[in-house]
This record gives structure tokens, sequence and C-alpha cells, in this order.
């Protein structure tokens, strides 16, 4: 197969994913878009993790939020759980590496607040654990996942799960979704 074919192979692939998720999950997306802007017009912010990639768009999100997506408009209150690398390393040396993003929710998540994980595969330990944290102090919970959907299926109040086993056409959905959400929210909101 030359490159020409395998960037087209590829490209493919990642249509019929989103074509398939968004087909599959758009009553899950309305849902998730009600959730965000819910939490956000009753005063409440976005606590968003997750691992490698999943981390990286975290970030991406919360600036989205903070800062603007398509309208200039007042920041949202947005926080990535991801980006304090002190808090991360205490944490993970003194208690456990799975309590990274659950610490972080006892201390600033309130109820009315939306924790926001993501997983690739839904059995990343430590959005799992959060996810468990968030809802036994009141705070709405979102899941973005991969495959099956894995242990964040059980544990989160809505969970989004795209239907790929690939790691790359999973991340290439949940940056598709978020952009969407983020969208309908500033429509919502202003």
């Amino acid at each position: 197969m030359d490159l020409r074919e395998r960037v087209l192979e590829v490209a493919r692939e990642a249509i019929e994913v989103k074509r398939r998720f968004f087909e599959g999950e758009l009553e899950g997306v309305l849902e998730a878009a009600r959730l965000l802007v819910g939490t956000l017009r009753g005063g409440g912010k976005v606590l968003i993790f997750g691992n490698g990639g999943s981390a990286a768009q975290a970030q991406h999100i919360a600036a989205e939020l903070v800062n603007r997506f398509r309208k200039d408009r007042k920041g949202l209150p947005a926080l990535a759980l991801t980006t304090d690398t002190s808090v991360l390393t205490s944490v993970a040396n003194d208690y456990d590496f799975s309590l990274v993003f659950a610490r972080q929710i006892e201390a600033l998540g309130e109820a009315g607040d939306l924790a926001w994980g993501m997983t690739t595969s839904g059995r990343s330990p430590n959005v799992v654990k959060a996810l468990q944290v968030a809802k036994q102090r009141g705070l709405r919970t979102l899941a973005f996942s991969g495959g099956d959907g894995g242990q964040v299926k059980e544990v989160a109040e809505l969970c989004l799960v795209v239907p790929s086993e690939e790691t790359p056409r999973v991340q290439e959905v949940h940056i598709t979704l978020a952009h969407i959400l983020c969208e309908l929210a500033e429509d919502e909101l202003f």
C-alpha cells in the first residue's frame, strides 16, 4: 500500500468511527450539553481530567471554556486537574497515583460542579476513583470513554463511549465531541 492509499484508509477509519459514534450517541451528546450548560448556568465549575493524550485534551477543553471558543464572552469556570505538577507528584509520592485526581476533587469540588473524566479505555484507576469521589461529594459526573466503556461507564452519571478500541480514533472523537459541547455551551449561555 502506498502512502496516499494509507492516508485515505486512516481518514476513512476516522470518519467511520465518528459517524458511528454520533449516530449512536446523539441523545447522550445532547444530555452532555445539558449537563455542561446546567452546571455553568447554576454557578458550578468544570473539573476536567485524564491521562496522557486525555490530559492534554483536558487542558485544551479548560482553555476553551476559560478563555473563549468561538465567541468573545466572559470566561467560564473550568480547571484541568492535570496541570499542577507539585500536586500531582506529591499525591503520587505520598499516597498513590490512583488518587492524583480524587484528592483534587476532594479539595476543589463542590456540589453543583461537574467532574469530567476522560479515558480511552474506561479503565484508568485514577479517573475511576476521581469520579467515585465526585459522586460522593455531590458533583455531577461525565465520562468520555472508548471500547466497551470500562469501569467509568458504571461510575459516571453519563458516559459517552466511542465504538473503537483504537486509542487515536477514540481521542479524535473525544476532541470533536468536546468542541461540540463547548460550542453548544457558548450558544446557550451567550
